[in-house]
């Protein structure tokens, strides 16, 4: 866990948005976007994205830390994301909030349009703009497809289709996508997404804080 630096005893007039590392860039640029300037962003490691199981009791610890640090407003930057419901009955005792939705492909795309789609993609691989970037840290090597590439029908077998949700227009990224999509032997889509509910979400938060 990225920790949060030793602050003044008196957090009150802060918000800390505790978040998952794979959307850090995306808090930090609303952030700018926005002007909040009260708003401050520590993170969980990103690879919890394959261990939903640690989300919630690092998320615990994470907001007690912050709490004996003085911070009386905290918003969480994760969705369900995988946890089952146990990330929930973590926030709930503390008395927090998340952002709405089941994981961030589903905010990113704005949970209105995922609702429309969410059964139609159910055979899709999402990637974001931050998987394009750590697309070989976090699926070639840990899933051994660099050495191994015949795994890639055991891992990929059932999906039919590749989808980047872009965050921004970075055409080095849109190649990525489309050469992992190449690679893994699916469709490809691409659909533009911008921040999705992430804006809307941290601007309630800070207007509340």
């Amino acid at each position: 866990m990225v920790k949060t630096k030793k602050t003044k005893p008196n957090q009150t007039d802060r918000l800390l948005v505790i978040a998952c590392g794979m959307i850090a860039r995306e808090v930090l640029a609303v952030k700018e976007r926005l002007g909040l300037d009260h708003l401050e962003l520590t993170c969980l490691p990103a690879e919890f994205h394959f261990y939903p199981d640690r989300i919630a009791p690092a998320m615990d610890k994470a907001i007690e830390r912050a709490k004996a640090e003085g911070y009386k407003q905290i918003f969480v930057g994760y969705a369900d994301c995988g946890t089952g419901g146990l990330l929930d009955r973590v926030l709930e005792k503390h008395g927090v909030e998340r952002m709405a939705g089941p994981h961030c492909f589903a905010f990113y795309q704005g949970m209105e349009a995922y609702d429309k789609v969410g059964d139609d993609d159910m055979m899709s691989f999402y990637m974001t703009d931050f998987l394009c970037r750590q697309f070989d840290a976090f699926f070639m090597k840990p899933l051994g497809l660099d050495k191994h590439p015949e795994l890639i029908k055991d891992y990929f077998g059932n999906y039919q289709k590749l989808i980047y949700l872009a965050q921004t227009d970075d055409p080095e990224l849109d190649k990525v996508a489309e050469k992992a999509a190449a690679l893994l032997g699916l469709a490809y889509e691409r659909r533009s997404t911008g921040f999705g509910d992430l804006t809307p979400g941290l601007a309630r938060a800070a207007a509340n804080a």
